[in-house]
């Protein structure tokens, strides 16, 4: 493990990772520095939207805000990353619907936007992000049109196009049915409430409606068990064979599960190992922060149907079908986390060690009548799967040696379907790594979602960077290459409950001109990660203007809070730290630069569209 690197006398630089190299299928792990404490943003569930031409959406950037009761009953939000969630149609209503915007729905932990029709409370639509962020019932939906909803053990069947709500074995008909546009998805407040116990309170005198618990002594924690099988968002089984893409494979994996029922699609391992911006062969192995880089780069993915596995060609030029724009880093081994993130996103990539390097191949840890594994030791992972479901009661007795109590989650791996229960098997809840790395995939997006991407970080989080203090501030300087708008700023976060501020400076000229920034953005993400924070409006850019990106962070407990790319190993040998213009401080009046001074490059972009079809207003220059 690569400690750290200390670089001149004010500013240290510690690496993310250093190169351990295992057995198995050569799986390269790389652990966390000493301040790395792993997570990601509260504020995100997901909209799915296959209309206008948008097919594989998830949009880990919805307005929701999460928050406690103040002594008036409303709601007093969290973090400053978010306001209410908004319906996309306020400005012109939704079919017949008395005009969104207007109408506010309001539960405990958030409140909603919605739209009503006629004169009863339960008239009503609401976004499908209130449902899956705030009252968090799961909500997938189905290329037949079906939608599934689910909290605990309580399911609930809708039908775009159809009035009829199914629980169980009981049959209803709704005053309203769901709806979908080319933006989201909403369902009717009725068959919440119906269906999974809530009861609504008119405000007098407001257009206000208060959702209450009906069933307060009723549990909504997580099911005891979920197999993502059972609910259509399995994906095909691969096999790796002899490379060492264990870690594309899972990454992609977790990525289509994500998408899936809606959006059944298979993305190409062979592009994410040879197309990324690491000096390191197939055969030689990889690990979670060169996907991460890959996709936030918008390298790919790339459809299988492009570029097949295996057959020793992966052609040049291929275009992402989807951008990610989040992914959060799950507390190391916080099995709830995990189990949300797969009942609300998809599945979670995780990591083992294991002498297992294929179908064919054997262990003393697992026991292969059962499909059941467990290693309790001291080895490092070596090899990424796929969490895609659980169980709390799956038996210490279904293991090869027995752990310590029940309970396991269930995981695909990469070996094909010759491995396993079609190439699914269970790993203890005791096991020593299963876990301890876990990341999810909660920001899909359409590829048509920006314009252009400005970054100079092709290798993504390799280290990170500060001034042994919880805060420090981050700037990048770029040159607009047409009249277009910047809609958005990408970064990483490297702790949990990091606050963190951005800004813009138009016309910049250097750092003597960072002090005349503007903030566009703040809030707080609750877990490490990448997000994509959206400007409050967007900014004009004039073509051959150089504009800086500036990002203010606090991670409590951090000593260097800031993401860089760096030439740290053999890895990131081909990094480009002359590409940018980067600057650090350590409170934001006196900057030093970073390419220049200490050959790296600050992990922060830019998205942007071009203004010929910006429909918005811009913001102030």
């Amino acid at each position: 493990m690569r400690k750290g690197l200390s670089i001149g006398t004010a500013l240290a630089c510690t690496a993310l990772a250093g190169l351990l190299w295992s057995s198995g299928c050569n799986h390269q792990a790389r652990q966390p520095a000493p301040d790395y404490t792993g997570k990601t943003q509260e504020a995100s569930a997901g909209t799915d939207s296959s209309h206008g031409g948008k097919d594989y959406v998830i949009s880990g950037r919805g307005y929701v805000q999460k928050g406690t009761k103040t002594d008036d009953g409303r709601t007093e939000t969290k973090s400053a990353d978010a306001g209410l969630i908004k319906m996309p149609g306020a400005e012109r209503g939704l079919r017949g619907f008395r005009k969104a915007g207007e109408l506010l729905v309001e539960a405990p932990d958030g409140a909603c936007q919605a739209a009503l029709s006629g004169s009863g409370s339960l008239d009503v639509l609401v976004p499908k992000e209130f449902i899956t962020q705030v009252l968090e019932i799961s909500v997938l939906e189905y290329p037949d049109s079906r939608i599934l909803l689910q909290q605990g053990s309580i399911k609930v069947t809708l039908k775009k196009g159809s009035r009829e709500m199914r629980c169980g074995l009981g049959r209803q008909i709704l005053k309203c049915g769901p709806f979908s546009d080319e933006e989201s998805l909403y369902l009717p407040l009725q068959a919440i409430c119906d269906g999974f116990g809530y009861k609504t309170r008119m405000a007098a005198g407001d257009w206000r409606i208060c959702l209450e618990d009906a069933l307060p002594y009723k549990s909504r924690k997580l099911p005891k068990t979920y197999d993502y099988r059972k609910t259509g968002r399995s994906t095909k089984v691969r096999d790796q064979g002899s490379y060492g893409t264990c870690w594309s494979f899972a990454s992609l994996t977790a990525l289509e599960t994500a998408l899936r029922p809606k959006n059944p699609v298979e993305f190409s391992a062979d592009h994410m190992s040879l197309h990324n911006s690491f000096s390191l062969e197939q055969r030689e192995g990889g690990e979670y922060t060169m996907s991460m880089a890959y996709l936030l780069a918008w390298q790919g993915p790339v459809l299988e149907v492009q570029d097949p596995y295996g057959d020793g060609i992966s052609p040049d030029g291929l275009e992402p079908a989807v951008h990610v724009q989040e992914i959060r880093i799950l507390p190391s081994r916080d099995y709830e986390s995990i189990k949300n993130a797969v009942f609300f996103y998809g599945g979670v990539q995780s990591s083992l060690y294991t002498s297992i390097t294929g179908s064919d191949s054997h262990s003393a840890n697992y026991n292969e009548e059962t499909s059941s594994y467990c290693y309790q030791g001291d080895q490092v992972p070596n090899h990424d799967v796929v969490i895609v479901g659980w169980d709390d009661e799956y038996p210490r007795e279904n293991f090869q040696t027995k752990p310590e109590g029940d309970g396991a989650f269930l995981c695909v791996s990469s070996w094909g379907e010759a491995f396993g229960d079609k190439g699914h098997f269970y790993v203890s809840y005791y096991d020593s790594n299963i876990g301890g790395n876990s990341l999810a995939y909660t920001g899909i997006e359409p590829a048509d979602n920006y314009d252009k991407l400005y970054q100079s970080d092709l290798c993504g989080w390799v280290g990170q960077v500060g001034y042994g203090s919880e805060s420090a501030f981050g700037a990048n300087v770029y040159e607009a290459e047409e009249e277009e708008f910047l809609k958005a700023a990408g970064f990483y976060a490297t702790g949990q409950g990091t606050f963190y501020e951005i800004s813009v400076v138009h016309h910049a000229s250097g750092e003597e001109s960072l002090g005349s920034r503007r903030t566009v953005a703040s809030g707080v993400a609750r877990y490490s990660g990448f997000y994509t924070v959206p400007l409050e409006k967007p900014e004009r850019l004039q073509p051959g203007e150089r504009f800086a990106l500036v990002l203010e962070l606090r991670t409590p407990g951090a000593v260097h809070p800031i993401a860089v790319e760096y030439q740290a190993d053999d890895a990131t040998s081909a990094a480009d730290v002359a590409d940018g213009e980067s600057y650090i401080s350590l409170d934001g009046t006196k900057w030093e630069p970073m390419e220049e001074r200490y050959q790296c490059n600050l992990c922060l972009k830019g998205y942007t569209d071009r203004a010929a079809e910006e429909k918005g207003t811009a913001g102030a220059q």
